[in-house]
């Protein structure tokens, strides 16, 4: 990717800003989660992810609950596919869900829907849009692989007839944020806290030298696209890496395999495999096993990281078949969008348009801390 000076200029900028304050955090007004990443506090003293508890004086939340007055919310969740990652994040939602209704009566009526086939069967999506439009749903959640100025025009319809339209885990760093019609979008910059998070880690991890392979999302990806800028700039900081190939994996654990064995039969001496998501860095793990070839054990081997953040993917952390993984934070993505959405829609209260959450780089030495956090709200004291 070509970058003329003064564009790269920006983009160092703006990933040192991302450095230097850990991640661009939106509030969301009175309430703070009550789930509390490692090292992490919250505003209440509260503990871990299963816990529910007062977030305020009695009087604070009996003030609330009369706000709120027993309302009940139409939920609609649209993943763009059915995945581990988009488990973990229901169950962290059904968490959030759980402790606001103990806290303040609110219901909650949750229905979710996601394309069938591959990830790019948006069609599927739209017409789920549409008919949970038709059905006067409160909230819509949504994730889509779909194109930008299509959504838009869905979006503003259901905007235009009451349904609140909320994206979550979407490249919005890409997109002219006037044009995004929905109350608030809630994620993180794939560009600083994804794809350059994953390149600086393979340059520290071989020392600034060495061969590297992608494996990528669908051609044309949003995600792609931004995740590519952050990794392309820690190998502009870093000339003695070279990327000597990539493949699309289609986000698919098998589809990551099939890729990474095609390229390793090209490239047997690489050093190091970036999995732009878990699946396809999984996929590549055992592509790396078929072909002989030793993994990562902190001297020398195959470096291999991934992005996501799966249960999976810790396991396999810690069983040495991935160095590594971008936590995109699947726990606090789904709280903080819960929290949003009540905040917004039930208190009336005012939110940001992008509401950035931290990401974690989970290597062997930290995974303990962050699968027992996302085993925090697995169990979730109730389902909807």
């Amino acid at each position: 990717m070509e970058t003329d000076p003064a564009e790269k200029a920006s983009l160092v900028s703006s990933r040192r800003r991302f450095l230097g304050t850990g991640a661009l955090v939106g509030t969301v007004g009175l309430l703070s989660a009550c789930t509390t990443p490692p090292g992490g506090a919250t505003s209440n003293g509260g503990g871990g992810a299963s816990g529910g508890g007062a977030e305020g004086s009695d009087d604070y939340t009996a003030a609330i609950k009369k706000l709120v007055a027993g309302r009940e919310l139409q939920v609609g969740f649209t993943p763009p596919v059915l995945s581990e990652y988009y488990t973990q994040m229901e169950n962290a939602a059904f968490t959030r869900m759980a402790q606001l209704e103990d806290l303040y009566g609110v219901k909650w009526k949750w229905e979710k829907s996601s394309p069938t086939g591959n990830f790019n069967a948006v069609e599927q999506q739209i017409s789920t849009v549409q008919s949970w439009t038709s059905r006067e749903f409160d909230i819509v959640f949504i994730c889509t692989g779909a194109n930008f100025a299509t959504m838009q025009g869905v979006y503003k319809k259901a905007m235009d007839s009451g349904t609140k339209i909320f994206q979550f885990n979407q490249p919005v760093e890409l997109y002219p944020i006037d044009d995004v019609n929905t109350v608030s979008n809630i994620g993180y910059d794939n560009r600083w806290q994804s794809g350059y998070v994953a390149g600086k880690f393979i340059a520290d991890t071989l020392k600034g030298q060495g061969k590297i392979i992608q494996i990528m999302g669908p051609a044309g990806s949003d995600w792609t696209k931004a995740r590519l800028v952050g990794f392309n700039q820690a190998m502009s900081e870093n000339p003695g890496l070279e990327v000597v190939g990539s493949a699309d994996g289609g986000y698919l654990r098998d589809k990551g395999l099939s890729a990474a064995q095609d390229l390793l039969t090209r490239n047997a001496d690489v050093n190091a495999i970036y999995g732009e998501n878990e699946d396809m860095a999984l996929g590549a793990s055992q592509a790396v096993d078929a072909a002989g070839l030793k993994q990562w054990d902190g001297n020398q081997g195959v470096v291999i990281i991934g992005a996501d953040g799966l249960l999976s993917g810790m396991d396999a952390i810690r069983n040495g078949k991935l160095t590594a993984s971008v936590d995109v934070n699947s726990v606090d993505n789904a709280i903080k969008m819960i929290d949003t959405a009540f905040q917004s829609i039930v208190l009336k209260n005012y939110v940001p348009k992008v509401s950035n959450i931290t990401t974690h780089l989970v290597t062997k030495d930290n995974v303990d801390a962050y699968a027992s956090y996302i085993n925090g709200v697995m169990s979730p004291a109730k389902k909807y």
